[in-house]
């Protein structure tokens, strides 16, 4: 009979306890100590001890480009960790979890992914009886990954009265969702962004005569049995100055950072259509479309899309001649603030300012801890740098390798070609 070896995760945590007094004898058993393993939810585990090697002068030295550690088999088990996600199919929900996500950019933004995981949290409350998260998005998008943001049910309500800023056309349009689905919870994002007014007109348009107020700014629920719809919420009142708990109700417009967004589970984002016609609304607001804004005046924790500078930017006149042409708000490292490159209110970083920006463009930012601190939060982050190996490119979701100055200049031609192919085209 064949000998099936089995995992002993008492002795794989000796050997990742250097304290303990068989860690010597178990990690020589093993061979030598694991710098990365999959723990048993799928996450990535670290062992910071055993990360970097013995230098030639006996200094532990940390090689944080992943050459000495197989970074390779570490990309594929961060892959394979990422692909291990459960796929959900929910095919008779008990109810509906209408999310309407702002969809900034035309992309679920950090603060949609909450509320969906917010959604989440409701929708799953009691496995015997499962809810569906049901989002609703107006007008065109870029978001491929709406299953990945944990959405059963994808209503796509794409029409041009539905285009900019159109309350009452989307005012409307979810009437009719309730009236035909019926959803038990109702959440939008609280922001200045159009959720915030949305969703106070939703909930004055399906409390008429109830006397119920909607939720706003919560940031936090919990399971209650004894309210009327089993959960109390925690919202900031009074300035955000103080916590005001109440039960909750069908109309919730949520902060960010209100739950962790979806990250173990693929869904499937099933599209959904309304048997009945939506009446047209009459729009009392004439949208002229958005207003030109100089990016040089936008603050750095408001910019959508940064072009910040570091220690490796020798042509500051071509990083200035490149924002100006990208459209991109200036940022800088703290070496280049310091050396006076660049303003102090230009700084990013956890002791300048902590940015949220779609698109971060790092040039020649090696990538000190206290700036990745600062851009933790944004979405896609470029590097151009020269050295493959700093933290930066580590960092990027993108990098290029390569002298500043030249790929600035590629890439300043390569917009100016289009865009006057464009003029000409028109």
């Amino acid at each position: 009979m064949s000998e099936i070896r089995r995992r002993d995760p008492r002795r794989e945590w000796i050997a990742r306890n250097r304290l303990h007094p068989e860690h010597a004898s178990v990690l020589a058993e093993q061979g030598g100590a694991a710098s990365e393993w999959l723990g048993p939810n799928g996450v990535i585990r670290k062992n910071p001890r055993a990360i970097g090697f013995i230098g030639p002068n006996g200094i532990k030295r940390i090689d944080r480009s992943g050459a000495q550690q197989g970074g390779q088999a570490a990309s594929a088990a961060r892959q394979a960790a990422q692909d291990s996600r459960r796929n959900v199919t929910i095919e008779a929900p008990a109810f509906l979890v209408a999310v309407v996500p702002e969809l900034s950019g035309g992309r679920l933004s950090a603060h949609d992914k909450d509320l969906l995981g917010l959604a989440r949290r409701l929708a799953d409350a009691d496995p015997e009886r499962p809810g569906a998260v049901l989002a609703v998005v107006f007008g065109e998008h870029k978001e491929d990954a709406f299953g990945e943001a944990g959405i059963d049910r994808l209503l796509h309500l794409d029409d041009d009265a539905y285009a900019g800023f159109a309350p009452e056309a989307r005012l409307a349009a979810l009437s009719a969702v309730e009236r035909e689905l019926a959803p038990r919870h109702w959440l939008l994002p609280d922001s200045p962004l159009g959720g915030a007014d949305l969703g106070r007109r939703l909930a004055l348009r399906l409390n008429e005569g109830r006397g119920e107020r909607p939720a706003t700014g919560v940031w936090q629920i919990e399971a209650d049995a004894e309210t009327p719809l089993g959960w109390r919420c925690t919202a900031r009142g009074a300035a955000e100055s103080l916590d005001i708990q109440r039960p909750l109700p069908r109309v919730a417009l949520a902060l960010a950072e209100c739950a962790e967004p979806v990250d173990e589970t693929r869904h499937a984002a099933e599209p959904l259509y309304l048997t009945e016609s939506i009446p047209s609304a009459f729009s009392r607001i004439e949208d002229l479309g958005q207003v030109a804004v100089d990016p040089a005046g936008v603050a750095l924790a408001e910019a959508e899309f940064i072009l910040s500078g570091g220690n490796g930017v020798k042509d500051w006149d071509g990083f200035h001649h490149a924002a100006k042409v990208l459209g991109a708000t200036e940022g800088a490292s703290r070496v280049a603030v310091d050396d006076g490159f660049m303003a102090r209110h230009r700084q990013v970083g956890a002791t300048g300012t902590w940015v949220t920006a779609r698109v971060y463009l790092a040039v020649g930012i090696s990538g000190a801890i206290q700036h990745l601190q600062g851009i933790q939060t944004c979405d896609k982050v470029v590097a151009i740098n020269l050295d493959p190996g700093c933290d930066m490119i580590k960092r990027a979701d993108l990098a290029v390798i390569g002298d500043s100055a030249e790929i600035l200049a590629a890439l300043v031609a390569m917009v100016e070609q289009q865009r006057g192919g464009q003029r000409d085209a028109a």
